[in-house]
């Protein structure tokens, strides 16, 4: 680790699973960043050899070892903990950072104390833009956005955080595993008061997809239901349950549809388990939602009015 004398102001929290094919080259970037820095990478129980190659790796970073795999969600608020700089970085493990990613994140945040959290650009391979932020959809969904100079929230892919207020903010949603941790986050920071930033300058190359399976039965299993349990959690009440209902009814009616979708989302099966896991889950939300209300500075209809379907 390197020493607070040092400068170091973020720990750079690397979240992987079977990472062996791509997590030495996040490593390579990281220790090739501009700003000095501390990196905890969060093993996710991985049986792929990566823990042989995080470590032999150069950099030697730190590393916290789960027994078993709690997902990107589970290992970043395993991580919070041992977490004691300013600020802290969320990356993915398939994320290969600019040298200068993490100088323009510290620096954004530096110039703006209003704000607690300041998104990269994710780019793939082949320089296309894959998101600049997180818009907040007319029907509640986090989506990414390309072209948004001022989006609702962060891509988690690669962001940097005040610690302090992420903490404040009630930390990450250990329970959603995968997906949406991000946007209930931003929610969570906005509905504390404070900014987000989009950081244009800041950039990370993402091999999008190559730690988990977009268009999965499990990728549209987390996708449902985290975004339903993160709008119990932030959402204005008649947001929430009428997106609820609306799920139910559409699952419902989805039998007798002759033009059914051909997506796993739209499989009974899949919607019947979204709507049992939001059950169980509900209690825990709902704890969670009072909390977060007592945390607020700004009504979550100020903040759905501002930003839903923007």
């Amino acid at each position: 680790m390197v020493a607070e004398s040092a400068g170091v102001r973020s720990t750079v929290v690397v979240v992987t699973w079977r990472g062996r094919e791509y997590i030495d080259r996040c490593l390579d970037t990281l220790a090739d960043q501009h700003r000095p820095h501390s990196t905890l990478v969060l093993d996710n129980a991985s049986d792929d050899g990566t823990a042989d190659i995080l470590a032999s790796h150069k950099s030697r970073p730190r590393v916290l070892r789960l027994a078993r795999n709690q997902g990107y969600a589970g290992g970043l608020a395993a991580a919070l903990p041992t977490v004691h700089t300013p600020f802290v970085a969320w990356l993915n493990d398939d994320a290969a950072p600019d040298p200068d990613w993490l100088a323009e994140l510290e620096d954004a945040l530096d110039a703006d104390p209003t704000a607690s959290a300041a998104g990269a650009v994710l780019t793939r391979p082949d320089g296309e833009v894959q998101s600049t932020g997180v818009a907040l959809t007319a029907d509640g969904h986090g989506v990414d956005v390309t072209t948004d100079a001022n989006p609702f929230g962060f891509c988690g892919g690669a962001a940097l955080l005040r610690t302090s207020a992420l903490a404040e903010a009630g930390g990450v949603p250990r329970g959603f595993f995968c997906y949406y941790e991000d946007t209930d986050t931003a929610w969570r920071l906005r509905l504390a008061g404070w900014r987000v930033l989009a950081v244009p300058s800041a950039v990370a190359t993402h091999l999008h997809g190559a730690s988990s399976r977009p268009g999965s039965f499990r990728f549209h299993r987390w996708n449902e239901r985290n975004r339903l349990l993160m709008l119990l959690r932030c959402a204005p009440a008649q947001v929430a349950a009428g997106q609820l209902v609306r799920f139910a009814v559409l699952t419902a009616v989805l039998p007798f549809r002759a033009n059914r979708p051909d997506a796993a989302n739209f499989t009974i099966r899949l919607r019947l388990l979204v709507l049992t896991e939001i059950l169980i889950h509900s209690p825990a939300a709902m704890m969670a939602r009072w909390r977060i209300g007592r945390r607020s500075t700004a009504r979550r209809s100020v903040v759905w009015n501002a930003w839903a379907g923007r």
